[in-house]
């Protein structure tokens, strides 16, 4: 029963914040058309939004993702899953998916909600995928390299420095094995980072 009613809050959350992004998307995404997705398939294939360009008809996939869990708090940083765990079997996570279409990450953090069961503000920053897993690999954090990390890191919980990447101004690895049922483990970027390389660029 608790499962089905955290289910229901999750659902009228996502629809709440649905709103706030779509006015955002009609005010500053005026070179292109939007879409949402509501096929459950599709979304499993990473694709929330549908953009296409109004002068060139390019189309674009773009996979949303929320800091939901950080209502009324401004994060530097944003998770990108690397794995986790489902039925005690070990799942890849969405970054390395190759089933994904995604083309750009709308990344929706410093969510703010001054009204009841209203979302008022938040940031957007989109990410180009095909950029950042580019650089990723340039920096040797490969999907090889990473699963390699994680499964000799079982046990550990928490933050883990990786001699590839500045943790203080890049970003790290970190294990959710004590707090989450999924156990997730995470690539933590810096959002201002990923702006300075061109990677992603900041919305709102």
């Amino acid at each position: 029963m608790l499962l089905k009613s955290n289910f229901k809050s999750d659902l009228a959350k996502e629809k709440r914040l649905s709103a706030l992004l779509d006015s955002y998307y009609q005010k500053h995404l005026r070179s292109c058309h939007f879409e949402r997705v509501r096929s459950m398939k599709e979304q499993l294939m990473g694709i929330d939004l549908v953009l296409q360009h109004k002068t060139s008809l390019q189309t674009f996939y773009v996979d949303e993702k929320a800091q939901l869990d950080y209502v009324n708090e401004t994060l530097p940083t944003f998770a990108f899953e690397l794995c986790y765990l489902k039925n005690g079997i070990e799942k890849p996570g969405w970054l390395f998916d190759q089933a994904k279409n995604t083309h750009f990450y709308a990344l929706i953090t410093s969510i703010f909600s001054d009204e009841d069961e209203k979302y008022t503000s938040c940031n957007i920053t989109f990410v180009n995928r095909k950029k950042l897993l580019s650089f990723l690999e340039k920096r040797g954090l490969t999907q090889s390299f990473l699963k390699d990390i994680t499964s000799s890191n079982k046990g550990l919980h928490g933050k883990l420095v990786l001699d590839k990447i500045n943790p203080k101004t890049e970003g790290y690895l970190f294990f959710s094995r004590k707090n989450k049922a999924e156990n997730p483990v995470n690539l933590i970027l810096k959002l201002a980072f990923l702006c300075k390389v061109g990677i992603a660029k900041r919305l709102v």
